[in-house]
């Protein structure tokens, strides 16, 4: 993805995390990353939107001072689809946690053990059970 200079600051920041695109067709997808400057784009999500839901607090949420300076910028092609891009700026050499686990792991673990089909405790279950050694010697309790 390109973004004009004036926005660039913004996005490093993480003020702006959204962007109105005017396209034939997406050029990006969700989970893809792009590079800008040193760093990356990862994009959440992509969605189709028509032209009356790009108002004005979603212009200055994109970084623009207004529906029409934002429009001005996205309608750059031929394009007439509207497409909403929320994504994040990873600065170059930062680690990231894939947004799944973060979310997952910040769950209370009785929900998340409760949201693990059978199956997958029965195949972790089966896991555990065949990692451990074969004729290891079991732990008695006293004695020497």
């Amino acid at each position: 993805m390109v973004f004009t200079k004036r926005l660039r600051d913004g996005i490093r920041s993480g003020r702006i995390r959204c962007s109105v695109r005017v396209w034939m067709r997406p050029h990006v997808k969700a989970g893809g990353r792009y590079r800008m400057d040193e760093g990356q784009i990862v994009v959440d999500s992509i969605r189709p939107i028509r032209l009356a839901e790009v108002t004005h607090d979603l212009a200055r949420e994109s970084g623009f001072t207004s529906v029409e300076d934002l429009l001005q910028t996205a309608k750059h092609g031929r394009g007439d689809n509207v497409f909403l891009i929320r994504f994040r700026y990873v600065p170059p050499g930062a680690w990231e946690v894939p947004r799944r686990a973060s979310e997952e792991r910040d769950q209370p673990r009785a929900r998340r053990d409760s949201q693990a089909s059978p199956d997958s405790r029965t195949k972790l279950l089966h896991r555990i059970r065949s990692s451990t050694p074969k004729g290891s010697p079991k732990k008695t309790s006293g004695g020497v």
